[in-house]
């Protein structure tokens, strides 16, 4: 009982420790379960469309009670939702999503892909999906992704048959499932891939059905009538000390900028799948029924699992070592397998047992946590034995530079070798996100390199071979250069290493907006990537604006210094809309990226480069009032845009609110999903409701409609309607109220530009003391009345707005800006 009190503990502790990313350290316990993973040769590929569809149910159960080599293809990165936890959208979102998926996979155990698609927000059906994918890209890259991964079994989240019924990318990635199961094994179809990998036919494909996807448990059963493979996932796990819904549950809370974090449950679940094409299984309760998973799948496999059968039948949890010689001879046999596929996987996976099993520490670690291209940086090695098998560290090579070093050092039991080595990152590309370093189109990412197609994250661009014996056999263990530094308060942090600029420049608005044509101060920042930086710094602006002065020099003796340079930027008189781009030279070169740092707990530190750029906007706009108190709600850069046009934003603590602090405001804006995500507002609700009645002016912007009361004055009725289309037609219905005409003139013209869609969750029903401003709808739907509600209460005015400001206010939307400035204005002609 001790030793499985410990082995969870241990494995709790490695769950979490992703967060600094520190080297996985396998117990006995994870040693044994590699070892079963290890005698599987079965390959599964779960299938849907953005991070947090997957059902971690199922792939934990198939990784961890099956052992099978479980993937999951996600179409999207999922760019187009919203984020619960910061303020990035769009690309930034996405990288952090991708993040959160694989350390999903990390505790459940399998693997992660994507293709190109780009998550452009929410689609209605199949067929708006595929005009703003490219169907023939994204499907080209679901059938790599079976052409590399190369599973038996695939199982596909959604339903392909019923168009219509859920999100476009639902269905859509269900509907290029069924169709790529068809492509993958005929060597003329996208013969380009076939330079890389070979073709492939799955076995079998499965829908993995419930209930939940008919009206009831009748047409359930009666649609899947003898299609089903079922089997109870709630299965426990004593290894582990945990349940396989326990460890899904903990799968699915690293999804937290979706709010997916969540209670753990235990106990009998059934999953069900649905047989839709290939070899039908024979046994029920069993996807690989008929499919042989052993080591004689293999030419010359049987005699590994000769070896590798009997370690994990008399597995010693307490001296793991001793199976290090038949581990090194089975390690011999699979070098020698012809079929390259499995040749690499097992290689990969014995390599991991070895280590674990010798107790054997390696580690690289920078001084720094980036480099610049073709610099030099000093690197502290580690290597350490904690086992008494011969063993010698032979030489190290550095894959950047294609440094080898001899070194023909005993690794002694439990004696700690270190040393340090130079080494050049002799590469002129950085390690941003691959998917990122080409503009976007709606619908895709452009990626050229078909060998990075469907990979996660970017490849560590610098990793050490340490070149071993082990028992007299040659083995090599690649290990990722890193960062690694204590702090008081933290202990021991890990970091990734990047390859980034040497100069990096950062505006501190995305969004520059001019309400007159006034000059006004542009802050740029200069960040040195490394020592001894010198140059200049320019702003590119539309020929009718003005910049002063032309360049400004700058220096900086430290790396990681930054030095802020001011400029002043005069508009034209007239409206206009331009970029305004960020120029530094050195040495003749010129840099064009900003550097953005994503840091969460819950995920490794992302570094991302974007281009240097600013939208400016000389915008004809008039607002009335200037005091605005903000309540944050799930994290939108709204409160900034408002600054950008010179109101005064005050952040509203939420616990602070009582019936007298609110007076001073000239309107109140609560963000976006505020009552999803703000316990205290329930109970503040009345004070707020008392400003707007003593002549209080209070928006509320978007909440979903899962359990939450607005509280309006009046009856308020959410719904999950929404205008996908940013191009949808906007009817204006209350053409005369003053919400549309003051301080500024509202017209159809005001909703071009829009970005991703006009607005999401609108009320469906409401009280007659609301008056709906403006009417809209997708194709083929019936009019949406509700994305903008006003109502007098007392001697205010109540606004409700599903309409995306948070998308449109930071997208710099001229149309957007005057609308908002309206909304914050309603009632103030009065007082004029």
């Amino acid at each position: 009982m001790k030793k499985f009190l410990l082995s969870t503990l241990a494995f709790l502790l490695i769950s979490t420790s992703v967060i600094a990313q520190k080297p996985q350290k396998l117990t006995s316990n994870q040693i044994y379960e590699k070892i079963q993973k290890l005698n599987f040769l079965g390959t599964a590929l779960y299938i849907a469309a953005h991070p947090d569809d997957e059902n971690t149910r199922l792939i934990a159960y198939l990784a961890n009670n099956v052992k099978a080599r479980t993937g999951y293809l996600s179409l999207t990165r999922g760019d187009g939702g919203q984020n619960l936890i910061g303020s990035e959208i769009r690309e930034l979102l996405g990288v952090i999503r991708t993040q959160e998926l694989l350390a999903a996979r990390r505790v459940d155990g399998g693997q992660q892909f994507f293709t190109r698609a780009n998550d452009f927000g929410y689609s209605k059906h199949p067929d708006e999906t595929l005009e703003i994918w490219n169907k023939e890209e994204v499907l080209s890259d679901v059938v790599w992704a079976i052409r590399t991964f190369k599973p038996d079994v695939i199982i596909n989240r959604f339903n392909h048959r019923t168009p219509g019924t859920t999100h476009g990318h639902h269905t859509t990635s269900a509907m290029l499932s069924v169709e790529a199961f068809d492509l993958v094994g005929d060597k003329n179809k996208y013969k380009e891939q076939l330079k890389y990998t070979e073709t492939w036919q799955p076995k079998r494909l499965f829908f993995n059905t419930s209930s939940w996807f008919y009206r009831n448990q009748s047409d359930f059963d009666k649609a899947t009538k003898g299609k089903l493979t079922s089997f109870n996932v709630g299965v426990y796990y004593p290894l582990k000390g945990l349940s396989n819904n326990e460890l899904a549950s903990m799968a699915s809370s690293q999804h937290l900028c979706q709010g997916f974090g969540r209670v753990t449950t235990r106990g009998e679940q059934n999953e069900y799948v649905e047989f839709l094409k290939g070899d039908k299984p024979k046994d029920e309760n069993d996807v690989f029924s008929g499919i042989n998973t052993t080591w004689n799948r293999l030419k010359n496999g049987g005699d590994i699992g000769d070896i590798l059968y009997d370690v994990e039948e008399n597995f010693d949890f307490v001296n793991p070592s001793k199976y290090l010689p038949q581990l090194m001879e089975a390690y011999q046999l699979v070098q020698k397998l012809e079929d390259t596929h499995w040749r690499t996987i097992k290689e990969k996976q014995l390599k991991e047992i070895i280590e674990a099993c010798a107790g054997l520490y390696l580690e690289a670690s920078a001084n720094s946590s980036s480099g610049t291209p073709n610099s030099t940086i000093e690197v502290n090695f580690e290597a350490l034995n904690r086992s008494s098998v011969s063993m010698e560290l032979i030489s190290i090579t550095s894959t950047i530079d294609n440094k080898k070093l001899t070194k023909n050092i005993d690794l002694d039991a439990n004696k700690k070798i270190t040393f340090k080595e130079s080494i050049n990152l002799k590469t002129n590309t950085y390690s941003d996100p691959y998917w990122l370093r080409k503009e976007a189109t709606l619908g895709m990412y452009k990626v050229d390199d078909q060998k990075l197609i469907g990979k996660p994250e970017t490849p560590r661009p610098a990793t050490i071979d340490f070149n071993l014996l082990i028992n007299n056999v040659a083995i090599t263990i690649t290990k990722n250069v890193l960062r690694k530094y204590a702090e008081r308060d933290k202990g021991e942090i890990y970091e990734p290493f990047e390859i980034l600029p040497k100069i990096t420049t950062k505006l501190k608005d995305k969004v520059l907006i001019f309400s007159n044509d006034v000059a006004k101060k542009v802050l740029v920042e200069v960040r040195a990537g490394a020592n001894n930086i010198k140059g200049t710094v320019s702003l590119k602006v539309p020929t009718s604006w003005m910049v002063s002065p032309k360049e400004i020099a700058f220096n900086i003796n430290q790396k990681n210094d930054k030095r802020t340079v001011t400029f002043l930027v005069t508009p034209p008189k007239n409206q206009s809309e331009g970029s305004l781009e960020v120029i530094a030279s050195s040495e003749g070169k010129m840099y064009k990226k900003e550097l953005i740092e994503i840091n969460y707990n819950h995920i490794p530190k992302q570094s991302v480069l974007s281009n240097s750029k600013a939208k400016i906007v000389r915008l004809n706009i008039k607002k009335a009032g200037n005091y605005i108190g903000y309540i944050k709600g799930a994290g939108d850069a709204v409160p900034e845009s408002l600054r950008q046009i010179g109101y005064t934003v005050e952040n509203i603590n939420p616990l602070e609110i009582n019936e007298k602090n609110l007076l001073k405001y000239d309107a109140i804006v609560l963000g976006i999903r505020a009552y999803n995500v703000v316990k205290e507002l329930k109970f503040k609700q009345k004070f707020l409701l008392e400003y707007v009645e003593k002549g209080g002016n209070m928006i509320v912007q978007y909440n979903t409609n899962r359990g939450v009361d607005v509280a309006a004055p009046f009856s308020l009725s959410l719904s999950r309607d929404r205008v996908t289309d940013e191009f949808a037609a906007v009817n204006i219905l209350a053409k005369e109220h003053s919400l549309l005409n003051f301080p500024n003139k509202i017209t159809n013209e005001d909703f071009n530009g829009w970005v991703q869609e006009r607005g999401l969750y609108f009320p469906n029903s409401w009280s007659k003391e609301f008056t709906p401003i403006l009417s809209m709808h997708d194709k083929g739907e019936t009019a949406k009345n509700g994305s903008l509600l006003i109502a007098k209460h007392g001697k205010g005015n109540y606004i409700y707005t599903g309409l995306s400001f948070f998308r449109e206010l930071p997208a710099g939307v001229s149309g957007a800006y005057k609308l908002f400035a309206n909304m914050l204005s309603v009632g103030k002609e009065v007082s004029k």
